[in-house]
């Protein structure tokens, strides 16, 4: 029998609910599934797993490097977890941008605070103060003051003038902070992209509280043909060209075209009372048919993921 491991942070229901899924038709796929168990690890030590599911090497140092040994013996790790590393949101508006996606003007900010040991030495290169004014210009205001590599919707501010971006800012401490346009949007999509290529489109409303942004709306109701073939063929481009085998990406909507707010969320919610029971079942259903195929036919033989981007990028110049 081939193990599919499964590792976890606080989730409740969508983690037991794809063990107890891809177990019900381990006789007919050879293919069993448990949650992970780790101590102390050996640098040599062969992982006993086909493939690991991660939802939460983010926040654990200790787990994240622990799937990258575990993917040196030939385990698979979805998502992989070098580029989850290196990634980050400021980069993937730019490589979004450069594939064609529209994207909110964004820009970069430098961390108002550092740790003790770094000087005004080590920052000789920045340039002090900021032309504020150059920034909010570009962008434009109202904008989106937000983590370059956040989620949750954590530390997330909307700025309706230069006084309150400065204000705010001062108070973001070590974060590295994007400021981008706000989109003043007539609707808004979350969608989860399963193995680069099964889209799953959830009309959604992020002004309303968490668990109720979701609408129980049919996408083939909230979006136009046209509009929806989009959505479906982008969330499938940034997936290919992040290498992200679970994500989701959301749009905000405005005047027909879909701008692309956030889309990197390798660890996406999938809980059954924040989704709702068709969202569930859909995320359910398809990441364990993944895992499965990932557990039978082992490591994909092609090109590593990690910079399809650029060879994307070199396609359209």
């Amino acid at each position: 029998m081939k193990k599919v491991g499964v590792l976890v942070g606080r989730e409740n229901t969508f983690p037991p609910a794809l063990i107890e899924r891809i177990n019900m038709q381990s006789q007919d796929t050879g293919v069993t599934a448990e949650y992970v168990t780790i101590g102390g690890i050996r640098m040599d030590a062969v992982c006993p797993y086909a493939v690991i599911i991660d939802r939460i090497s983010h926040e654990i140092p200790f787990y994240r490097a622990y799937l990258k040994n575990a993917y040196l013996s030939g385990t698979v790790i979805v998502n992989n977890p070098f580029w989850w590393s290196a990634d980050d949101k400021f980069f993937n508006y730019s490589m979004a941008l450069r594939l064609g996606v529209a994207i909110p003007r964004t820009a970069l900010l430098p961390q108002k605070e550092y740790m003790e040991r770094i000087t005004s030495q080590s920052l000789r290169n920045l340039q002090f103060p900021l032309d504020w004014q150059a920034i909010v210009d570009y962008v434009g205001l109202p904008a989106i003051l937000k983590p370059h590599d956040g989620g949750g919707w954590r530390d997330v501010y909307r700025i309706n003038s230069l006084e309150e971006l400065i204000q705010v800012y001062d108070r973001t401490g070590q974060l590295c902070m994007t400021l981008q346009e706000f989109v003043k949007f007539d609707r808004y999509v979350r969608c989860y992209c399963i193995a680069k290529q099964h889209v799953l489109i959830m009309p959604y409303d992020p002004a309303r509280p968490y668990p109720t942004q979701y609408l129980d709306i049919r996408p083939e109701d909230y979006l136009e043909p046209d509009l929806h073939a989009r959505i479906v063929r982008e969330c499938r481009m940034l997936c290919e060209a992040l290498g992200y085998d679970i994500n989701t990406i959301e749009f905000a909507i405005q005047d027909g075209i879909p701008y692309a707010i956030d889309f990197m969320n390798p660890a996406p919610d999938a809980d059954s009372f924040s989704v709702g029971p068709v969202n569930f079942e859909w995320m359910v259903s398809t990441v364990s048919q993944m895992l499965i195929r990932l557990a039978q036919e082992g490591r994909p033989q092609e090109r590593t993921h990690i910079f399809r981007w650029q060879e994307m990028i070199a396609e359209r110049m």
